[in-house]
């Protein structure tokens, strides 16, 4: 059953609804990270408007997750490829 949660993200609340205690977590972590990461825009960009500072950080968020999702691709080959190798060392183990 969803949860209502309340998250602060610079400071400003957010209510949300979380489906899982674990998802209420990660909510939880990535607005920690976002406030982070707004505030160390704050510093870098203090004439930035906010609506400017949310944009870089769906930016960078979104760069991440691009980067990861091409990483478990590579990886997802890599595991495929190794497990062709597997196999074929067995059937030549079998001869």
């Amino acid at each position: 059953m969803a949860q209502d949660i309340t998250l602060n993200v610079a400071g400003k609340p957010y209510r949300l609804s979380a489906a899982t205690p674990e998802m209420e977590q990660l909510m939880r972590v990535a607005a920690q990270e976002v406030s982070d990461m707004l505030t160390r825009f704050d510093s870098r960009f203090p004439e930035s408007n906010p609506e400017d500072k949310l944009v870089f950080v769906a930016i960078q968020e979104a760069a991440g997750k691009l980067f990861a999702q091409k990483k478990i691709a590579r990886l997802a080959e890599e595991v495929e490829s190794l497990g062709a190798d597997v196999a074929a060392y067995l059937e030549a183990l079998k001869k």
